[in-house]
């Protein structure tokens, strides 16, 4: 038996998803829903630390526990890693507001702003064209390094790729593109529009 899903809008989502409001009202109601949980620990954190894994799916995470276990000899499977033992752990859809598979940009849009966004996208909701950097203006999102800073607490990025690559950057950036890194890499256009390239955002 098969099932299909009618979508009404042409290009596969709403407007209201290319809102910033949109994000934010959802992940309210999640943490709403979280709160409601008997036994919570509600305690104020005094650091929050995020390690992230970029493309490190739950297939991944398996290769590598087998990994390690046939490294100790083993045959895999039964091996633990570090974050097995976390008390909490969680998974996260990875989708864009424009297409199913993500990349680093908008993912990193995603968990560090609160808000999905468009493909190769970051700092931004879905309000935006790629690579138009008139469309910028008006739908940059702030991050929660950003607004921790603002806020008087210590702040900091450790990255084993380049400070301008698109999930470090989502720290800090606002670009129609990922692949803006550098002035030499931005259009002709968007220097006369003004848009700032990554390294110069940073």
């Amino acid at each position: 038996m098969c099932g299909f899903v009618t979508i009404s809008s042409a290009r596969g989502w709403t407007d209201e998803e290319e809102t910033t409001e949109y994000w934010y009202k959802l992940g309210q109601e999640e943490i709403d829903i979280a709160l409601e949980r008997e036994n919570l620990n509600k305690n104020v954190a005094r650091n929050i630390i995020l390690f992230l894994g970029d493309g490190m799916s739950v297939a991944t995470i398996t290769a590598g526990r087998i990994l390690k276990g046939q490294l100790e000899g083993k045959s895999g499977e039964e091996s633990t890693l570090a974050m097995d033992q976390f008390h909490f752990a969680g998974l996260s859809k990875t989708y864009s507001v424009d297409q199913q598979v993500s990349d680093s940009a908008c993912t990193a849009t995603a968990y560090l702003c609160g808000v999905k966004s468009d493909y190769s996208t970051i700092g931004l909701n879905g309000n935006v064209e790629y690579g138009d950097c008139s469309s910028v203006k008006g739908n940059e999102v702030e991050s929660t390094l950003v607004k921790a800073y603002k806020a008087g607490k210590s702040t900091g990025i450790v990255t084993t790729t380049r400070i301008v690559h698109a999930s470090p950057a989502g720290t800090y950036a606002h670009t129609p593109s990922r692949g803006w890194y550098g002035d030499n890499n931005l259009p002709e256009s968007a220097i006369q529009e003004g848009c700032k390239d990554i390294a110069q955002q940073f």
